[in-house]
């Protein structure tokens, strides 16, 4: 008797409370993407913070770098959470239907993305009218050329803008194949200490917000897994104030920059995950220019991304 009734309030209890199983995926993909200068998912690797926290469960931590291919891994559940994904391929991704939902801000860095040039006659953003602007369309940096090019009365259809990702807009602006590149990171570091300099960075236009997401399937199937991430990520935070010099060391390492180049560029991020009212406003005036330059089709409301 004593048998069937403890039976009986596991059955009760698994109706009520849902499958034991599901407090956490057998199988989870957590997104790495280590560009521009992502010191916590570098420090968490060389850490293994994710293993420690997630015992039991069978992790996978695939380089998908290009936004669109990470909402659509989530989307088709392929990855449980997209640890560093660009406010503008979320928004983007979710405008099309696509279940991709915000859970806290990777990093905001204004001053890591910037329009670069190496010709000394161009003085402003203002000498850039009909020249070729290279870099990666749809994405923060060609946010932040509209942005910069709205300063000054103009718009992205007064350059030539050429579709290219960081490395080869890098190239071509160092071969004299362009005038300007929309460089971030290692990218625009290298290109600054080899002869280029910085025109105009996102300061006062742009604050470069990388988001950490899942999908509203996953969180509500797994929410016990999405805590974990966050609390997680958090010690990770902790960890890198504590810990300055190791955690340059472990970037220096895993990018290949010089030390010198670390320390440089750490202070340009804000690793703060917590979702502010002014991080609202920053993604609600990235789908403004999403929609103003053809980027996007269909407006949604912002806050309803969100996952708190």
């Amino acid at each position: 008797m004593r048998k069937i009734f403890l039976a009986a309030l596991l059955v009760l209890s698994v109706a009520v409370t849902g499958s034991f199983a599901s407090d956490m995926p057998e199988k989870l993909g957590i997104t790495y993407v280590k560009a521009p200068l992502n010191i916590p998912s570098i420090v968490a690797k060389y850490n293994m913070t994710f293993e420690k926290a997630y015992e039991g469960v069978d992790l996978s931590f695939p380089e998908i770098t290009e936004g669109p291919k990470q909402t659509a891994a989530l989307a088709a559940g392929e990855i449980g959470i997209a640890s560093c994904l660009g406010s503008t391929s979320a928004i983007l991704a979710a405008s099309e239907g696509l279940d991709v939902r915000i859970i806290g801000i990777y990093s905001r860095a204004p001053k890591a993305f910037m329009i670069v040039v190496k010709d000394p006659a161009i003085k402003s953003v203002k000498d850039l009218k009909g020249k070729k602007v290279a870099g990666p369309k749809g994405t923060i940096l060609h946010q932040l050329l509209a942005a910069a090019l709205n300063e000054e009365g103009m718009s992205v259809k007064d350059v030539e803008f050429v579709q290219m990702d960081l490395s080869s807009g890098a190239n071509a602006l160092a071969t004299g194949s362009v005038e300007a590149a929309l460089l971030a990171g290692p990218a625009a570091y290298k290109a600054l200490t080899s002869g280029s300099r910085m025109l105009r960075n996102g300061e006062g236009l742009v604050d470069a917000t990388i988001v950490i997401a899942t999908s509203e399937k996953f969180a509500k199937s797994y929410p016990k897994a999405i805590s974990k991430f966050m609390e997680s990520h958090k010690k990770t935070l902790d960890w890198i104030k504590k810990n300055p010099d190791k955690a340059a060391e472990m970037t220096q390492k895993e990018t290949g920059l010089p030390m010198e180049g670390v320390k440089m560029m750490t202070p340009w991020y804000d690793f703060d995950s917590s979702i502010s009212k002014t991080d609202i406003q920053e993604l609600i005036r990235t789908q403004n220019f999403m929609l103003e330059n053809g980027l996007q089709r269909n407006k949604i409301d912002v806050n309803s991304i969100i996952l708190r």
